[in-house]
């Protein structure tokens, strides 16, 4: 039996879903009672429990071949690394205590640094803390999420300008939520031998220049990138109902993305590379916000 963790969300829909469709026995964590239905008619079993009750988690966690976990984002937090850092520790209370036989969690490029990459940081210690509670643990560290993309479509759509606070014409690692599940699925079925890095990016690397010719095509109209000073992130961001220290660290990591502080760590790393195009995936967001 696999648990997943985040199932109604983007990436933990995936493994679920992955799982189910290869025959796997899967249970689902889950918060909202009104979702547990839908997993049910897909042939899953259903389990409340929040990833910050340590106990309630270990129960689950007891007697799994695997489990797939996440430290969601909680933007209504005063605090988030303090949050996130709390997370992280009851899930490692919780491997340590049901001694799952094997843990994919899933991380981000640039967790191999303390500090200088905003809510990544989070990540560092939750490496930290579940690799020490870990019998087998894969840390699925993706790159930056086409699906973060999905807020500036409608602006594209309605007024033709894609508002963008990363260097223009520098290719970064991307990558789908859809190859993030696929990729966590797969390493779920085959486990690490102790402490296993994954380092997942799209088929190819894009610039937000990229993006915006993509765009161009999706809308068949023209379509002009804007790019902003990544000072002004924090303050947009605000603006937005970002709590202001969110803001902030937000602000931070894309300034560490334009600096290439957020990378990949690379030695002893396996570096993998998913399928799904950047043209697949914003057609998939546009076709969903229409």
């Amino acid at each position: 039996m696999y648990v997943i963790a985040g199932a109604t969300g983007n990436t933990g829909h995936v493994v679920a879903s992955t799982l189910l469709e290869q025959g796997k026995s899967v249970t689902v964590l889950v918060r909202d009672a009104g979702k547990a239905a839908v997993w049910r008619k897909k042939g899953a079993q259903v389990a409340a429990a929040s990833l910050e009750d340590a106990k309630a988690l270990g129960a689950v966690l007891a007697g799994a071949e695997g489990a797939y976990l996440i430290v969601p984002p909680n933007y209504a937090t005063p605090d988030l690394l303090e949050t996130n850092f709390g997370v992280a520790d009851r899930l490692a209370e919780a491997v340590k205590a049901s001694a799952v036989g094997n843990v994919v969690f899933l991380s981000s490029i640039g967790a191999q640094h303390e500090g200088g990459t905003g809510p990544i940081r989070g990540l560092h210690h939750a490496e930290k803390v579940i690799s020490a509670a870990a019998r087998n643990v894969t840390f699925v560290r993706a790159a930056y999420f086409l699906q973060n993309w999905a807020p500036n479509l409608a602006g594209a759509r309605a007024d033709g300008v894609l508002h963008n606070f990363l260097t223009a014409d520098r290719k970064i690692p991307m990558v789908s939520v859809v190859d993030i599940g696929r990729t966590a699925a797969r390493y779920l079925l085959e486990p690490a031998n102790g402490r296993r890095v994954v380092e997942l990016a799209g088929p190819e690397d894009y610039s937000p220049r990229d993006i915006a010719k993509v765009l161009v095509a999706a809308l068949g109209k023209p379509v002009k990138l804007e790019t902003h000073p990544v000072e002004a992130a924090g303050p947009t961001l605000t603006a937005m109902g970002f709590q202001e220290g969110t803001a902030r660290l937000y602000a931070e990591m894309l300034g560490g993305i334009n600096s290439g502080h957020v990378d990949y760590e690379g030695a002893g790393a396996t570096f993998v590379r998913g399928s799904v195009t950047v043209a697949e995936a914003i057609g998939e967001m546009l076709g969903r916000q229409a």
